[in-house]
């Protein structure tokens, strides 16, 4: 029998509406697709914000707008974003067969779920799940940009970079897959602070040095480790795509969330 796992944050994070909802992400995308930036390859991997739309939208279409080209092509999605509301070890998987937005059901590749399970860092836990918004904001991206598609969602608690790297690499298949990391940088400094604070991280992530990213520098930050940790080891190379702030998107510039969008070739 299925398991369905209902929005936690429409109406919150993105509008809860379909039709609003639809429109609101077809415009952020055709915002990054009018963007003078060479588009360049299709992406194996990506990093995403994941706050709310008004903030952190505008970045995470610029990642999101490159899945034209293989919009076809990609039927899994393996999708990891850091837990929020409950503290533990390793990764949690869920027993949710579908997860619901707005614009429809995402079904699950439960088959790799099971074969994930088999790793010691990953456990069943539904309740990692329940009220995380770090996976969900990304799904009605993921449902414009691409046709048909599995995800396999994935929380990620207090995990080492080798730890989640054995995860990605299980998962990793061929061109069919795509995985998509989900973190914010910086919380709450002022625009100045987080301006330099971020820079400082891109910096890391485009030189494939998770061991210069700390906590306070990406709440994703064990995800991103994993995947960076990943890329050295298969030669990949990492595009920094948007480094924005909630200052330059929405809100005022005293206490500020960054945002950055990278792919990963």
């Amino acid at each position: 029998m299925a398991t369905l796992r209902e929005p936690a944050v429409a109406g919150l994070f993105y509008p809860a509406d379909r039709d609003e909802l639809h429109d609101a992400v077809t415009a952020l995308l055709g915002t990054a697709m009018d963007s003078p930036r060479d588009a360049g390859p299709p992406p194996k991997a990506l990093i995403v914000p994941h706050a709310g739309y008004v903030y952190s939208g505008p970045v995470a279409a610029t990642a999101y707008r490159l899945l034209g080209p293989v919009r076809e092509r990609i039927r899994r999605v393996v999708l990891l974003g850091p837990a929020h509301r409950v503290a533990f070890p390793g990764l949690a998987a869920t027993r949710a067969t579908r997860f619901r937005t707005p614009l429809g059901d995402v079904p699950v590749d439960t088959e790799t779920v099971t074969a994930l399970l088999e790793l010691p860092q990953v456990r069943l836990l539904d309740e990692a799940h329940a009220m995380e918004h770090s996976l969900e904001v990304h799904l009605p991206f993921l449902q414009e940009a691409l046709a048909e598609f599995e995800v396999v969602p994935l929380v990620v608690g207090d995990a080492s970079p080798e730890e989640v790297g054995a995860v990605l690499e299980k998962s990793w298949g061929g061109d069919e897959t795509l995985i998509v990391i989900s973190s914010d940088l910086s919380h709450y400094h002022d625009y100045d602070t987080a301006r330099r604070l971020d820079a400082a991280t891109s910096a890391a992530i485009a030189d494939l040095a998770p061991e210069r990213i700390a906590y306070d520098h990406a709440c994703g930050r064990n995800p991103i480790n994993g995947l960076l940790h990943v890329a050295r080891t298969r030669g990949l190379a990492c595009e920094t795509l948007d480094v924005r702030n909630s200052g330059d998107t929405a809100g005022s510039r005293d206490h500020v969330v960054g945002y950055g969008a990278y792919a990963f070739h």
